[in-house]
């Protein structure tokens, strides 16, 4: 008898420390979600046109695959068949570009026009398309062009993110309703 009511203590005590760590766990994971949430909407202003565009001019190196900042570009330029920040333009004032290609190329291979538009397709007119030949170029800018993209999936993810944050929130004063029916 005395055994019985030790384990029906041992068990209640157990019950009671896994609905306050369940609390926790989720209170801590809220509270994560919550401050990315807020973290990214103050610094929404930051990521502006002429940020991407100051940071293309100062550090991409053309088709140097070993620099991650230029090798991130380059893909982003050909995946979505964009040229720079703003257009070619960008790259008349990118610096180090510039005196890496020695004023021979106007704009790097992936602004160049690929069919089909993929890092495996081919080069419409390589030459022409350093030259800065129009007709062989990608002349949208990338920040237009990706904005565009991900203009829809943005309201998804943040209806997504409020969803996630009430079922959290619901799982939390469950938890504590149940810890309550408990003592």
């Amino acid at each position: 008898m005395e055994g019985d009511c030790l384990s029906c203590m041992k068990y209640l005590m157990f019950v009671f420390n896994f609905f306050i760590f369940f609390f926790l766990f989720i209170l801590i994971i809220f509270l994560a979600e919550l401050s990315a949430a807020i973290l990214a909407f103050i610094f929404r202003e930051n990521l502006t046109r002429e940020f991407f565009t100051k940071e293309l001019t100062k550090h991409y190196q053309g088709n140097n695959d070993t620099d991650v900042f230029s090798a991130t570009w380059n893909s982003v330029m050909i995946t979505f068949g964009c040229c720079g920040v703003n257009g070619p333009e960008d790259f008349k004032f990118a610096s180090v570009f510039r005196l890496l290609t020695l004023d021979s190329e106007e704009v790097p291979e992936a602004c160049c026009r690929r069919e089909p538009q993929s890092r495996d397709g081919v080069l419409l007119s390589r030459e022409e398309c350093l030259l800065g030949r129009s007709l062989f170029l990608n002349k949208q800018g990338c920040y237009t062009v990706i904005l565009n993209t991900f203009e829809t999936y943005v309201y998804l993810a943040g209806a997504l993110a409020i969803g996630v944050l009430a079922i959290e929130l619901f799982a939390m004063i469950f938890a504590m309703c149940l810890f309550r029916g408990i003592q």
